[in-house]
């Protein structure tokens, strides 16, 4: 793979970012991983003054946060033009489905509630990264 692909995972569970790290490394691919652990963490990664690294690949994002909540900054994120077509994934414990339409309405690429059993999240979470850093094709993005 040409191109080392970069996840950003905003999730405050240490246990779910220890595992979902985990599952990436499993899969063998070598993504630079960044971890911010809750939404203020997220908003200042993507929208530092200055910024010179590249945007993440992709976003994982949990809705239950500390400071700002997943849904507001999916907002802040889908509201800049520099970061409106980043790929999106919710990937939260939340079985509301006022927060399923939330998410969708503001612009998410997709929902996943997150499996309770050890073996089905790392599954899960192995597919999802082959599908969002290996076969999509993202919209080309303006650094």
């Amino acid at each position: 793979m040409p191109h080392r692909s970069t996840l950003l995972i905003v999730e405050d569970n240490p246990d779910d970012v220890e595992l979902t790290l985990l599952a990436f490394e499993q899969t063998g691919l070598q993504e630079n991983v960044i971890i911010a652990r809750d939404g203020v963490e997220a908003i200042n990664y993507l929208f530092a003054d200055n910024r010179l690294e590249a945007l993440p690949d992709l976003i994982l994002l949990d809705l239950q946060l500390p400071r700002i909540n997943g849904l507001e900054v999916l907002r802040q994120i889908r509201a800049n033009a520099r970061t409106k077509l980043l790929p999106i994934v919710i990937l939260t414990t939340s079985l509301e489905e006022s927060d399923r339409l939330k998410g969708y309405g503001l612009g998410c690429n997709s929902y996943i509630r997150k499996p309770v059993d050890y073996d089905q999240f790392v599954s899960v979470l192995q597919q999802l990264g082959m599908y969002w850093l290996v076969l999509n094709s993202p919209p080309p993005l303006t650094q």
